[in-house]
């Protein structure tokens, strides 16, 4: 399917790199996220519609993360 890159951006997290892409199609707007660990990559791909609401729970585990202390091991 054609499809037109919009906006992308990447981050470095430990081993890992995340590939954000806005794309959009004939069905649409959607975010594509891939993470790639040493040339294996998962993607996952979240329409437009939804992005808000990702974005609340998003804000929210980070706010839990901050809150909640590091269990020892």
């Amino acid at each position: 399917m054609n499809e037109e890159t919009l906006k992308t951006d990447k981050v470095q997290i430990e081993r890992k790199t995340f590939l954000f892409a806005l794309k959009e199609n004939p069905r649409g707007r959607f975010l594509r996220i891939t993470e790639d660990v040493g040339g294996r990559r998962d993607t996952i791909i979240i329409p437009a519609p939804g992005l808000e609401d990702f974005r609340k729970i998003l804000d929210d585990m980070v706010k839990a993360s901050g809150e909640t202390p590091p269990k020892s091991e």
